[in-house]
């Protein structure tokens, strides 16, 4: 991952997610193997998600590897008080989505490709998209 990515560029970016899909109270961008990068949070400790992210991403691959399903494309737990989606961002990186119980998650499946595109351009992980 690039060292010259902004921080707010990244937050901007969540931010943009957060209003363009109904239901997303928070997020966290993170390091594969769970280092917080940005996040865009209010009750959650960005750290302790991200480590947890990491570990949900890790699990959700081996499992797509070992059933044969092809790549993973996401993690999405659903709880009694909403959701925790993680996204791949590459292999380096992920976005962890906490949404509340009426989180569009339709709307988020339409939305993730390119926010995933964009966030790893601001990483410095993948080429911009040429119009």
């Amino acid at each position: 991952m690039s060292s010259q990515t902004s921080p707010a560029a990244l937050v901007d970016e969540l931010k943009s997610l957060r209003d363009r899909v109904m239901g997303i109270s928070e997020s966290v961008i993170s390091t594969a193997d769970g280092l917080l990068v940005a996040a865009d949070t209010a009750a959650v400790h960005p750290e302790s998600a991200s480590a947890l992210s990491a570990a949900m991403l890790g699990l959700g691959r081996r499992t797509a590897a070992e059933v044969g399903l092809g790549g993973l494309r996401d993690v999405v737990t659903r709880c009694n008080g909403g959701y925790v989606v993680v996204l791949a961002i590459g292999e380096q990186a992920l976005l962890m989505i906490l949404g509340d119980e009426g989180l569009d998650i339709a709307g988020l499946h339409r939305e993730a490709p390119a926010t995933i595109q964009r966030l790893g351009e601001l990483l410095g992980m993948v080429p911009a998209v040429q119009v």
